[in-house]
């Protein structure tokens, strides 16, 4: 086994595995150890460097339609329609759509065929984005862990080079009958 590689050595000081039987976050982690860089990233960012526009988009259409404004405003606009073709437009004859409001239904139905395939892939996108907040939550902890366990074995270095030193320093006694 060839340990002078620095990730190797890292890798079997650390983790007591070879390089090649690294995951891919435990390989991300101790690259980043062995550079000496930060390895927490936002996962909002790092989940947007990922997406495509349409995935982008399908979030911010639920998200609008997940509104109280759309809730609202949509009650409002069929409610109008109503009147509309109801009142006012029947007075004149001139109602496009009358009760029982086929075309108003045709419509609603066409807004929740579309609006739900894209709340769906808003959601999918949303159990990805978990799955990579899980993933850099791992790297993290992963880091954290392996930094104490480096600290841990600096302090108990110490610790045994000063008691060394210590030991050197006393006088050796002869052994007592």
């Amino acid at each position: 086994m060839n340990t002078s590689h620095p990730l190797q050595q890292l890798a079997q000081n650390l983790l007591g595995k070879a390089i090649h039987e690294l995951e891919p976050e435990e390989s991300h982690v101790l690259e980043q150890i062995r550079q000496r860089r930060p390895i927490s990233r936002d996962v909002a960012d790092a989940s947007d460097e990922q997406s495509s526009f349409g995935e982008r988009l399908s979030d911010k259409v639920a998200a609008v339609g997940g509104s109280w404004t759309f809730i609202i405003c949509f009650s409002l606009t069929m409610l109008g329609w109503m009147l509309l073709n109801t009142d006012v437009l029947s007075h004149f004859g001139m109602a496009f759509d009358p009760y029982p409001y086929i075309f108003l239904n045709l419509m609603l139905s066409t807004v929740a065929a579309i609006q739900a395939p894209i709340i769906m892939m808003s959601q999918n996108r949303q159990a990805t984005k978990d799955r990579l907040a899980a993933r850099l939550d791992f790297e993290v902890n992963l880091r954290a862990e392996l930094e104490i366990m480096r600290l841990h074995e600096k302090i108990d270095q110490r610790i045994q080079q000063r008691l060394d030193q210590i030991l050197e320093r006393l006088p050796e006694r002869p052994p007592q009958a």
